[in-house]
């Protein structure tokens, strides 16, 4: 089977793409991967067929949005220029693909299906389906709320997002002889089936939801491509002396405290004879401190199956990749969300027992030390 597989975003958003799009091949498939600019070497070193997209990149759109003072309104008119760069792009690639697998961040990916009339597959990290019993993961309250049901969180949800999607969606529908659609989340989770990438024993499922849908575990980025001698000095690090190790990541995310977040965790864990590794990611964090014998600076991306099982806890942002990586290595994780679906996942770690609860990036050394 042909299949045309489309992500953007980060990295957390692309590397269990590489990892899917390799299973595919090793089954026999014929597959093509559209991902942003950003990934070209990625793509290059996986040695798997691809195509970099237009319409997404994403480096470039957030140093564009840092420098602007409506980074709302820049988003928005970025979001809409690419729904309309990838109805003229993967139309004309997917109508050579008998399938297409599209992350759920892919506004124009069903009614793209619809149009070339070939079966589509939308797969999410989180629940990310309209239902009656869990609110939408990107909410800051996952939690149970006693008078608003996760139904009005759901209402709240359509409304904006077809504030953000629908009218530039319906524009490229007309134009190619569709009809409009009436509610975007309605018909991106009612005409394609969903597939959710994450375990089911760590996240949750609605057994009402009223719409296609299975669930598959978590695609780890063990054949992620790295830097051996990065992996090396990081091991020899970690393995100098047995005191304990603490691994801290934003993954892609930035936050203008995490320095000041940095340099607390560093203080308690040469206060407590614990060793701290920080992985900067794209947002350079820890980059301002010195490495010593206490700390090591992680500049280059290794499979985080091959640190975390090296470590005593892990730090991090709340990514669902993330928040698996540190479950299957059986260790302790203390979640510091930012945005999106990481209060969700924060509060699936507390709800499971695999870590406390959250903690905010502005908290004090005292509540990180209480953590």
């Amino acid at each position: 089977m042909k299949i045309l597989l489309v992500t953007r975003g980060a990295q957390g958003d692309v590397y269990p793409y590489l990892a899917l799009a390799d299973a595919l091949v090793k089954r026999g498939h014929s597959i093509t991967l559209s991902l942003p600019q950003d990934f070209e070497k990625q793509a290059k070193a996986s040695g798997l067929n691809y195509m970099l997209q237009k319409f997404d990149n994403i480096g470039e759109m957030i140093d564009e949005a840092a420098q602007t003072s409506q980074k709302s309104r820049h988003l928005l008119k970025w979001m809409r220029r690419v729904i309309d760069v990838q109805f003229e792009q993967l139309i004309p690639l997917l109508q050579e693909h008998d399938l297409l697998i599209a992350s759920n961040t892919e506004f124009s990916a069903a009614s793209i299906a619809e149009f070339c009339k070939k079966p589509v597959i939308r797969t999410a990290f989180g629940p990310f389906i309209p239902g009656k019993n869990i609110p939408p993961p990107m909410i800051p309250y996952p939690k149970p709320h006693p008078v608003l049901r996760p139904a009005f969180f759901w209402k709240m949800l359509n409304i904006s997002t077809n504030f953000m999607v629908k009218k530039t969606i319906n524009k490229n529908r007309i134009t190619k002889g569709l009809s409009p659609i009436p509610n975007f989340g309605m018909h991106a989770a009612g005409y394609c089936k969903n597939f959710l990438m994450y375990s089911r024993h760590l996240g949750s499922t609605d057994p009402e939801w009223k719409y296609e849908w299975n669930i598959g575990g978590y695609c780890f980025n063990d054949t992620l491509i790295y830097n051996r001698n990065a992996y090396t000095d990081l091991i020899n690090f970690i393995r100098k002396d047995n005191r304990p190790v603490i691994f801290f990541t934003l993954g892609s995310c930035n936050d203008k405290n995490k320095n000041k977040f940095c340099e607390q965790l560093l203080s308690l864990c040469i206060r407590h004879q614990y060793k701290l590794v920080v992985g900067s990611g794209w947002s350079e964090t820890g980059n301002h401190l010195k490495q010593n014998e206490s700390f090591y600076l992680l500049t280059e991306p290794i499979p985080h199956s091959f640190i975390f099982p090296e470590c005593t806890a892990v730090i991090h942002h709340g990514g669902c990749g993330t928040t698996h990586s540190v479950a299957r290595a059986g260790i302790p994780q203390l979640i510091v969300p930012l945005i999106l679906d990481q209060n969700y996942w924060s509060y699936r770690v507390t709800q499971t027992g695999i870590g406390p609860e959250k903690v905010s990036i502005k908290c004090n050394p005292r509540q990180l030390e209480k953590s």
